[in-house]
Parts: structure tokens; sequence; C-alpha cells
């Protein structure tokens, strides 16, 4: 497992469009058909990563208390999965149906998206505005597997707080840290210097 932190990419960067099949429903979703009217939060995460493992019983009680306010959630897996089985759209299907998530969980076999998005680790959080400009990226709260801090989803929650109440962006955004997106060989973006 390498970790990596998040590329953070510029605030106010057009969340870029793209085109994948939701593993849930096999029903494909854009970003305009999906965005939401307030916000739109894209994630990229994947199931077997222990850093998203640690987070993600949260992710349906985040959706709960924002999508009712206008909030959009999109997650999306990148991984190659001919080294990573496990993050197959099939197994995707089973741990979104699993854990209850209502919001689309999309398979992003080019890697495309995640290149566009600069997406570099499991989980990576892009919040966007209801203009599509990139208001928040970063860690979703402080607290990692094995550390003594509990998961709260604060930081996220704060962005979420602040983009709905209609202020600037947070000023101190912290990365995310998590696997590295499990890249097919020779397809590695160029981001990483």
């Amino acid at each position: 497992m390498v970790s990596v932190e998040s590329q953070m990419l510029p605030l106010g960067t057009k969340a870029p469009d793209f085109a994948l099949p939701n593993t849930v429903n096999n029903q494909e979703v854009t970003l305009e058909k999906a965005r939401g009217t307030s916000a739109t939060l894209v994630f990229f995460i994947s199931n077997h990563c222990p850093y998203v493992i640690h987070v993600r019983d949260h992710f349906k009680e985040i959706y709960d208390d924002y999508n009712s306010r206008g909030v959009s959630f999109i997650a999306i897996s990148a991984n190659d999965i001919e080294s990573y089985p496990v993050d197959a759209p099939e197994q995707m299907k089973e741990l979104a149906e699993e854990k209850g998530w209502q919001f689309p969980y999309c398979y992003d076999e080019s890697q495309q998206v995640a290149k566009s998005y600069k997406a570099a680790c499991t989980p990576d959080f892009f919040l966007f505005d209801g203009n599509l400009k990139l208001y928040y990226r970063g860690q979703m709260d402080a607290s990692r597997p094995k550390s003594d801090r509990p998961v709260t989803g604060k930081d996220l929650r704060s962005a979420l707080d602040s983009l709905l109440e209609g202020n600037e962006p947070p000023e101190v955004q912290i990365p995310s840290i998590g696997c590295n997106i499990k890249w097919k060989s020779g397809n590695e973006p160029d981001y990483f210097g």
C-alpha cells in the first residue's frame, strides 16, 4: 500500500465533465445530469483501500444530512481491476448495496476522469459549488486507520456548511491522504512531478 496526498487542484477550477456507468443500476451518469442545485461532491474511492474502509460507513450519514439541501454525491472508482479484482464493478455494486448508498458509485475504466480531476488517492474529495467551481478539496477529517482520532467528517462537513451558507472557501484545506489510485501499467498520470 502506497500512501499519497491529494494534488490539491486549484480552487475555482471548473468540474471536468464525464459520462460513466453507475455500477449500482448500470445507468450512465453525467456530471450535468447528476449535479446538485447547491453543490456537487465528486469523490474517488475504492473497495479495498484501508483509508476508504476506515471512513466509508460515514458516507451515507453525510449524504443523508446534505442531499436534501441540494448537494449531490458522485463516488468514482478508477482502480485497475486486473490487478485489484476486488474493485471490479460487480463488487462495487455489492458494496454500495450493502452500505445503503443512494448516490452513484461509478466505474472509470479508462482512468481518464480520475486524470481530469487530478485524483491521486482514495479517498480524494472534490466539492464544487452550484456553478461547478471547485470550492473545497481535501480530507474528510483528521482520522486515519489505526489512529486514535474518531471519524467525524468534520473538515468535509465544515466545507459543506460554509458553501451552503454562502461563505468564501475555507482558507485552510488539508490534503486527503490514502492509497494511491491503482493506475494501469503505462497509464500513470504526469502530475506527480
